[in-house]
């Protein structure tokens, strides 16, 4: 039985970023089909479209994807499909289905109350940044729960890199999330909180470093939680997130708390991630802010997907309207909580 047919794969890859970085990448299912031919560095798309020529159930459904790992081409990786829909990176016997991707399929969560999640499916790729958006309420925290194993759905489910996220042996290398800036104990430093997570996950000082430097929060690394402000702590927790140097990035409303250096820095950071290869999942309600840094949207109102296309592609159905005039359109059914100027239409 050849590498890409096995149903279970691994591959690990050293990021082509400064620092020597590792993450996994994990498979449910690969396809039989797969090339065993590795794609060499400098290959052009003329060449990988010859790979394809010859098999009649591959159809490219994906191009110019950032390298992942050294040795490939450096401008971009195909993906490409048979007829049982599984992806795999053409002419790389090593790649698995699901690396660096979110998978949200027919999940629904419903409490006593009402449902909080309905029938939701969509996926979340590397090499972009995915603005996760809708109104108070719409669903959106208790998706990310659901996607981070923090709650059960009712039905469906939710797989980072192709597997449920309690089952990742040590998630902070493969998956960085930022829910709750503020909980943290008030008595650690930000240097002892950084340092119970790295060990959990087998994670040595030295990274605890270069993530303090990466956020900012160096200078403050012997000071207590319960000193930090709202941007430090929010700072602080996407240290923490980036702690395992991982593949796939959740931030939740990583913009709060932000001082205007701080609002700039998360979002080169965000873009510059998902330029490296890596998947970028972000929640947020500032319409201005996703319009500066989101390629892609994926909007959900009362539990119920509502768009899930390129950012370009939103805006264009909407006559050159802003994110924020689009977003209020599409999203105006599905408001549970209107104040008194949204029913009269006064935006001012």
């Amino acid at each position: 039985m050849s590498r890409a047919s096995r149903s279970r794969s691994r591959w690990t890859a050293t990021s082509f970023s400064r620092s020597a970085r590792r993450y996994r990448c994990h498979s449910a299912t690969t396809t039989a089909a797969a090339s065993s031919a590795r794609i060499p560095a400098g290959s052009g798309p003329a060449g990988r479209a010859a790979s394809t020529a010859n098999s009649a159930k591959t159809t490219a459904i994906a191009a110019r994807r950032p390298l992942i790992g050294p040795g490939y081409a450096s401008a971009a990786f195909t993906f490409v499909a048979d007829s049982g829909d599984h992806r795999r990176l053409l002419g790389d016997r090593r790649f698995s289905y699901g690396c660096n991707v979110i998978e949200v399929s027919n999940l629904s969560k419903r409490y006593r109350g009402g449902t909080a999640v309905d029938d939701l499916s969509f996926t979340v790729e590397p090499g972009r940044v995915t603005g996760f958006l809708g109104p108070n309420g719409a669903g959106k925290s208790t998706t990310i729960r659901l996607i981070l194993g923090l709650d059960r759905p009712t039905s469906g489910h939710a797989t980072v890199n192709g597997r449920p996220y309690a089952s990742l042996a040590r998630p902070l290398h493969e998956v960085g999330a930022l829910l709750e800036a503020g909980d943290l104990h008030p008595t650690r430093t930000a240097r002892e909180h950084l340092r119970w997570l790295a060990r959990s996950n087998g994670i040595g000082e030295r990274r605890i470093g270069e993530v303090l430097e990466e956020t900012g929060m160096a200078g403050a690394a012997g000071k207590r939680a319960k000193t930090f402000s709202l941007g430090m702590k929010q700072r602080l927790g996407v240290a923490a997130a980036l702690l395992g140097d991982p593949g796939v990035l959740i931030l939740d409303e990583p913009v709060n708390g932000l001082d205007p250096e701080g609002v700039v820095w998360i979002r080169n950071l965000m873009k510059r991630l998902a330029a490296e290869g890596r998947t970028v999942l972000v929640s947020s309600h500032l319409m201005a802010e996703m319009a500066l840094t989101a390629q892609h949207l994926v909007v959900i109102g009362r539990g119920r997907l509502l768009v899930d296309e390129p950012m370009e592609k939103f805006l264009a159905s909407h006559s050159g309207a802003s994110l924020e005039e689009a977003f209020m359109t599409l999203t105006s059914e599905s408001v549970d909580y209107r104040s008194g100027t949204s029913r009269t239409g006064n935006t001012r």
